[in-house]
C-alpha cells in the first residue's frame, strides 16, 4: 500500500472518533462522507479536501484547524493565530471595539516580533480602524508598553473606554 504523508492526520482521527465512540459509520451519517471514503483517511490512503476537514472536524467537535495542520493545509502558525483570534472574537465580555483594538495590539507585537498578520486579517483591522475613531490612542499606548509589561491595563480600561466611546462622534 503506497500511503501519501496524511498517516499523521489518519492515525489521529482515528483516535478522535474513538474517543467520540463513534463507529465509522457513525461518522459517515453524520459528516455525508461515505464509510469507504473515511476508512481510506485514516489509513492514510487518501488526502482528505478542507471541506471533507471540515465536516469531519464538526461532527468529532474537534478544531477543523487543526485538521488542517495535520492534514498539510494549514501552518502550525497559522492556526494558533487563527485560533487566537477566533477566542477574541467569540469573548462576550468585551465589546466589538475593544475586540478591534485588542487584535490591532496582537498584530502589532506579531509584527514586532517579525510575523506577518494572516491573510486577510490585516485589512480587516484596518477596516476596524476606519470605524472606531478616537480607539487608536490606545491601541498605540498598549502596543508601545515597556519590556516586560502588557497592554492589559489600556485593554481592559472598561469604564474609561465607555465613556470615550459614548462621545466619539463616528459612534
Amino acid at each position: 500500500m503506497a500511503s501519501l504523508n496524511v498517516g499523521n492526520l489518519g492515525e489521529y482521527l482515528r483516535e478522535q472518533r474513538r474517543a467520540a465512540q463513534l463507529s465509522l459509520r457513525q461518522l459517515a451519517d453524520a459528516t455525508g462522507v461515505s464509510n469507504p471514503y473515511l476508512s481510506q483517511i485514516e489509513r492514510g490512503l487518501r488526502k482528505p479536501s478542507a471541506d471533507v476537514l471540515q465536516q469531519v472536524a464538526k461532527a468529532l467537535r474537534i478544531s477543523a484547524e487543526t485538521l488542517y495542520v495535520r492534514a498539510g493545509i494549514l501552518d502550525e502558525r497559522e492556526r494558533e493565530e487563527l485560533e487566537t483570534r477566533a477566542v477574541i472574537l467569540a469573548d462576550p465580555s468585551i465589546n466589538e471595539r475593544q475586540k478591534s483594538v485588542l487584535l490591532q495590539i496582537y498584530d502589532s507585537f506579531r509584527r514586532e516580533n517579525g510575523y506577518a498578520p494572516a491573510p486577510g486579517t490585516e485589512a480587516d483591522a484596518e477596516v476596524a480602524s476606519d470605524t472606531k475613531g478616537g480607539a487608536d490612542a490606545e491601541a498605540g499606548s498598549g502596543a508601545e508598553a515597556a519590556p516586560g509589561t502588557h497592554a492589559g491595563p489600556h485593554v481592559q480600561a472598561g469604564p474609561d473606554a465607555d465613556a470615550k466611546e459614548h462621545h466619539d462622534p463616528h459612534s
